[in-house]
């Protein structure tokens, strides 16, 4: 495993604004498995029943010599990178990405010794509006204290930005204590929780949830965690809001 040299992304709709009514959200920590034929046929079943503006993996595997999602603009954070392939969190969407910016976490994970990594991306909504969007695959394996700073290092990337947020992904809080910092973290950046009609299916640990997203200045129409068991371990989460 290599520290990743390269953060890449294919953009092919810069003079795409996210404009319309509303705007499909789709989050999925895909288990490195997004190169199987199951995977790609579970995601277009899953495209033609839940409208989709903005895709949102971690865990996404990605050969170096190879498009990944035809017909979408995206972005990549790896955390591993090998000889072929690349690993990490992506980000994708049929819009502009006004912005782009990697991160890796400072700490790695004792048990794999390697890195965690997040992407925000930005958006043109209609008129000058902007919408951030924070890409989260959080840090495990390591002490409170090394997921609180690296937590505390995102947020202080987020409270630069004034206007529509969403945050989502896999955020590993499967303890009480970070349970509990997750949801001050959320309370400082003025986020709301899209509760997931059908919850029971999102991964849990020790009877916490992992996955979520999180929301400001958007209005939410409906949230749902999706029962897909043949692709990843995590099920895909959901969310429409109106625009």
């Amino acid at each position: 495993m290599l520290r990743p040299r390269i953060a890449p992304h294919q953009l092919g709709h810069q003079h795409q604004p996210l404009d319309g009514d509303e705007l499909g959200v789709l989050c999925w920590n895909t288990q490195k498995l997004t190169l199987t034929p199951r995977f790609h046929l579970c995601l277009a079943g899953l495209m033609a029943r839940f409208p989709t503006n903005l895709l949102l993996l971690q865990e996404a595997k990605l050969a170096l010599n190879e498009r990944l999602l035809e017909g979408w603009s995206y972005a990549v954070s790896p955390n591993i990178q090998t000889p072929a392939h690349l690993f990490g969190v992506l980000t994708a969407g049929r819009c502009a990405f006004d912005g782009i910016q990697p991160l890796l976490s400072r700490s790695r994970e004792l048990r794999f010794a390697t890195h965690k990594s997040q992407i925000l991306t930005r958006h043109p909504l209609g008129g000058n509006a902007e919408l951030l969007v924070a890409n989260i695959h959080a840090i495990n394996f390591v002490p409170h204290g090394r997921f609180h700073g690296e937590m505390e290092q995102l947020k202080r990337e987020l409270l630069r930005h004034r206007g529509p947020l969403i945050v989502a992904g896999d955020f590993n809080v499967w303890s009480r204590q970070r349970w509990r910092y997750l949801l001050e973290f959320c309370r400082t950046m003025g986020l709301r929780q899209a509760v997931m009609a059908d919850g029971h299916y999102i991964k849990h640990y020790l009877r916490q949830p992992l996955d979520f997203i999180f929301y400001r200045e958007l209005q939410l129409r409906s949230a749902t965690a999706i029962d897909t068991d043949v692709v990843s371990d995590h099920n895909p989460i959901y969310a429409r809001f109106s625009l």
